[in-house]
């Protein structure tokens, strides 16, 4: 039994995989994948991989619709991957538990406006029965995350690195489900998740350290997104918030195995589930695990850190510039726009 089989079985730890690419849900279901996810990143990777699978819907979409710009074709060929990952994962789904869902991303272009976030969420809430919705976790998308629940939308949140975004988002769920409790409305198949992208937190705070006149122990740096989300986990079984945490942007393998145990999700890629499979290290539970204490001690001592770990660490409106936010913005930005080229070059 493979090793993220295993943990399926063994724990209520689930994964989904980090594609809508045909042959990564094919080997993620295999191996106790409950779910996927997508964004414009992802669907640019899958066209650049394996454009013959899809090269005869981009060029009937093109075709059908000469009015279009290439924008408007990106995103039909976004939802079409995405209904097609729903297709997949229908036969396991369950509106009960969330299990089964395919997560698409709204335009990180509407990170600043909430209601630019909810109408299109509400519009790739009707796509398939079982879709999740990525909003970013920005001031204007913690708004929009509060919107959507209370239409009913199961949300992702995402572009989140810390235990303070993570909370904010919890925290606008519950008003969401609370408005909607209160008008009567039926909540138990709305099943939102939060995303904790602990790699790039990692990447963040060795950014902020890298030139600092000080060293610090290589391993505490490989810990901050460890430690946001572990934090954000005992939060959440506290507090009774509804929204699960999901973990993503995997860099080394305490990312999978120090969140075995917990009942939480992970995101991941294809190449690094092989690489979880190919691994001998042990699958048993670690999510009660603390933070080595050294580790954490000298993580504290990094304002950044300290801003993203502690739950009340910034507000909202700080969301936007705290710097692993603005990285990751750029970085999908300039994915985006590699898309757009891939589908530019059918156009013209």
């Amino acid at each position: 039994m493979s090793n993220l089989k295993r943990m399926s079985e063994d724990f209520e730890t689930g994964f989904w995989v980090d594609s809508c690419g045909r042959e990564d849900l094919k080997y993620g279901l295999e191996h106790g994948a409950i779910g996927a996810t997508t964004n414009p990143i992802i669907v640019k990777n899958v066209l650049a991989n394996d454009m013959a699978l899809y090269e005869d819907e981009l060029k009937r979409i093109i075709k059908e619709n000469p009015e279009m710009v290439e924008d408007d074709v990106a995103w039909k060929m976004i939802e079409l991957l995405a209904k097609e990952a729903a297709k997949t994962l229908e036969p396991i789904f369950d509106p009960s538990t969330g299990v089964g869902r395919i997560s698409i991303q709204t335009n990180n272009k509407y990170f600043k406006n909430a209601d630019k976030l909810v109408e299109q969420a509400a519009h790739f809430n009707t796509l398939a029965k079982n879709i999740q919705v990525k909003i970013p976790a920005t001031k204007a998308g913690i708004q929009a995350c509060e919107e959507a629940t209370y239409r009913g939308i199961s949300i992702n949140a995402t572009v989140c690195f810390t235990t303070t975004q993570a909370v904010a988002v919890a925290e606008a769920v519950e008003r969401g489900l609370k408005k909607r409790a209160k008008e009567g409305l039926d909540n138990s198949c709305i099943n939102p998740v939060c995303t904790i992208m602990v790699g790039r937190m990692d990447d963040y705070i060795k950014s902020v350290v890298k030139n600092e006149e000080r060293l610090l122990t290589p391993e505490a740096l490989e810990y901050s997104g460890i430690a946001c989300a572990k934090r954000y986990y005992e939060i959440h079984k506290e507090r009774g918030y509804k929204t699960k945490l999901l973990t993503a942007a995997f860099r080394n393998i305490h990312h999978w195995s120090e969140m075995i145990g917990g009942d939480i999700l992970a995101t991941i890629p294809n190449a690094f589930e092989r690489k979880i499979n190919g691994s001998a290290m042990a699958v048993k539970s670690r999510i009660d695990n603390p933070v080595n204490q050294e580790y954490l001690d000298e993580l504290m001592t990094i304002h950044e850190f300290v801003k993203g770990y502690e739950p009340d660490g910034m507000t909202p409106e700080e969301f936007d510039s705290y710097g692993a936010v603005r990285v990751t913005l750029q970085q999908f930005f300039g994915g985006y726009d590699e898309l757009i080229t891939i589908i530019r070059s059918y156009m013209v």
